[in-house]
């Protein structure tokens, strides 16, 4: 089939690729430009790079809504189906109308669950047991359309927001491929989402990486997974921040939540509100990372200390 593109990171990437393999991509479409690095020199985000080094027209508008160049483009293609991958812009109307077979879109979650642009990782903040990836047409409102194929996916106990992102994108390349088979056959059929069982993914801010001692041990555990990529997890001694490299749940302690129960060689065990979290590796403000043992013994942290 003839194909347009839209994507930004390296998570849409192998569905990038994986179409061009099996289709022929007529149009890529990513994100501007953005500066980047010590520098601050303009760098492409990772689809526009493959664009490039793969030869397919590529175009990188600046705003969707009112552009009818960008229109022109995308109709002149003539793509008979348009592909969404982490975009990052919401799409006009005036868009989705141009290809024959509108829009797919390959979104990280079993949708209706996780609306939104962090479904990755909030389902692991949540603590679920299942994920996947649910390939939707594309409607006007946020990840509303019918959904028309998916496939489905465990999350492991210990799984990070980095090592999920890598997986889904594999497995969305897998489900968007399938799904542009169907579509090809005439066999794609899609259903509405039941909007009562919806929730939502929003972004994630730089506070959501903050502990929050008084949750249960799991549920402090199960946050660090989900803001592993970004924004971090990060607690405070003595005033100042300290990121959080590496914890798991303690085996066993408890006690009043945000105080330090016991400090030795395999870290520092800190109460939470429900069960205690053993810290492995953490990194001071301007220090580099080291081992929880290390930076209780340099900072004078002792058993019956808080942390916030």
């Amino acid at each position: 089939m003839r194909v347009a593109f839209f994507g930004t990171p390296q998570f849409a990437l192998p569905a990038l690729q994986r179409i061009h393999r099996e289709h022929q991509v007529v149009l890529v479409v990513a994100q501007p430009d953005r500066p980047a690095g010590r520098g601050m020199r303009l760098q492409p985000p990772p689809v526009a790079a493959a664009a490039r080094e793969l030869g397919l027209p590529l175009e990188q508008p600046g705003k969707l809504r009112g552009n009818s160049a960008f229109r022109e483009a995308l109709a002149q293609s003539g793509a008979e189906v348009a592909v969404t991958a982490a975009y990052g812009n919401i799409l006009p109307q005036a868009l989705l109308d141009v290809p024959e077979h509108g829009f797919l879109n390959v979104h990280g979650s079993l949708l209706p669950h996780y609306r939104g642009a962090a479904p990755i990782q909030w389902a692991l903040i949540d603590g679920r047991e299942e994920t996947g990836v649910s390939i939707m047409r594309t409607e006007a409102g946020l990840d509303t359309g019918p959904v028309c194929h998916v496939l489905r996916t465990p999350i492991g106990p210990d799984e990070r927001s980095s090592d999920l992102f890598a997986r889904l994108a594999v497995l969305g390349a897998q489900a968007i491929s399938e799904a542009l088979g169907l579509l090809e056959r005439g066999e794609l059929e899609c259903r509405a989402q039941d909007d009562s069982q919806a929730t939502l993914a929003p972004l994630l801010r730089k506070e959501d990486g903050d502990v929050d001692w008084t949750g249960g041990a799991r549920a402090i555990y199960d946050r660090f997974r989900g803001v592993a990529a970004w924004p971090g997890t990060r607690l405070r001694h003595a005033g100042k921040e300290v990121r959080v490299l590496d914890m798991r749940p303690a085996p066993q302690g408890t006690g009043e939540a945000g105080t330090v129960l016991a400090v030795g060689p395999a870290g520092v065990t800190v109460a939470a509100g429900e069960g205690a979290v053993l810290l492995e590796r953490v990194q001071p403000p301007g220090k580099r990372p080291m081992n929880a043992f290390d930076w209780a013994n340099g900072y004078g942290i002792r058993k019956g200390d808080r942390l916030a």
